[in-house]
């Protein structure tokens, strides 16, 4: 079993719903794997908050009382031949319209559960953030030269990503890599900050139009996203939500910025 086929199992697992076979190889790919346990560690903690948090929606008490005033008052006017017959058509009516009823209330639900765009967003964010943070993982080019983590770029993306070295600030590069997010290759940057990881993402975004940074929290972990130049950016860090902000000015500051003749 490779690192696909464990991580598509995860979820059935988390809902024991694997047959045995499939269980004992999933295990097996775990001893060894240190990855799929990092995200087998994430679905787990996914799985906690919706336990802790999501909300359940019951039918209202109304349509409760409605269904067996109806159902009293439909036996109260029956023949009692007609048990030995057919269900009267208002029984069979009745029953249509609440089983309607159920279906549309369960159907909302759903829907209403449904994670948003954003949200699903955040989450693909916060694991690739932790999967990072996993030794070996943190860069593919270890370099604080901005010079040569951007020319690396060069044929692996569609796309060239705005390198910036913000160490005389307090924000240190540290390399780049490749990831995959919203089902596209992205570029992401490492930067730390005292004892601070830093993840920044880049990618086209779908709209050239720039969008001030909007700050979120998930997981333990901050999230700053806004979009500049044609470009989306997305960054999450533990580090306090005062930093990352400073850290997204002065990158913008510096993409803004004209290139030296």
């Amino acid at each position: 079993m490779d690192c696909q086929q464990s991580q598509a199992l995860m979820s059935a697992a988390q809902d024991a719903e694997l047959n045995p076979a499939d269980q004992c190889r999933l295990l097996t790919h775990l001893d060894d794997c240190a990855d799929c346990r990092a995200a087998l560690a994430a679905i787990e903690a996914l799985h906690e908050r919706i336990a802790a948090q999501a909300t359940v929606y019951t039918a209202p008490p109304h349509l409760k009382h409605r269904i067996q005033t109806a159902l009293r008052a439909q036996h109260a006017q029956r023949p009692a031949r007609r048990f030995a017959t057919a269900w009267p058509w208002a029984w069979i009516n009745l029953g249509l319209a609440a089983a309607a009823t159920t279906a549309f209330a369960v159907t909302l639900a759903l829907y209403l559960g449904q994670p948003s765009g954003d949200e699903l967003a955040e989450r693909e964010l916060v694991a690739s953030h932790f999967r990072a943070l996993m030794p070996d993982h943190l860069a593919d080019v270890v370099s604080t030269d901005q010079h040569t983590v951007k020319p690396w770029f060069a044929g692996k993306l569609d796309f060239s990503p705005p390198v910036v070295d913000l160490a005389p600030q307090g924000y240190a590069l540290v390399g780049g890599r490749l990831d995959y997010l919203q089902q596209r290759p992205v570029a992401a940057l490492a930067y730390r900050h005292r004892q601070h990881i830093m993840n920044l993402y880049v990618w086209p975004a779908s709209s050239p139009r720039d969008r001030a940074p909007r700050a979120s929290e998930r997981q333990g972990f901050h999230l700053l996203r806004w979009s500049q130049g044609g470009m989306m950016f997305s960054a999450v860090s533990d580090m306090n939500p005062q930093d990352l902000a400073d850290f997204a000015r002065r990158f913008q500051d510096q993409v803004a910025r004209p290139a030296a003749p």
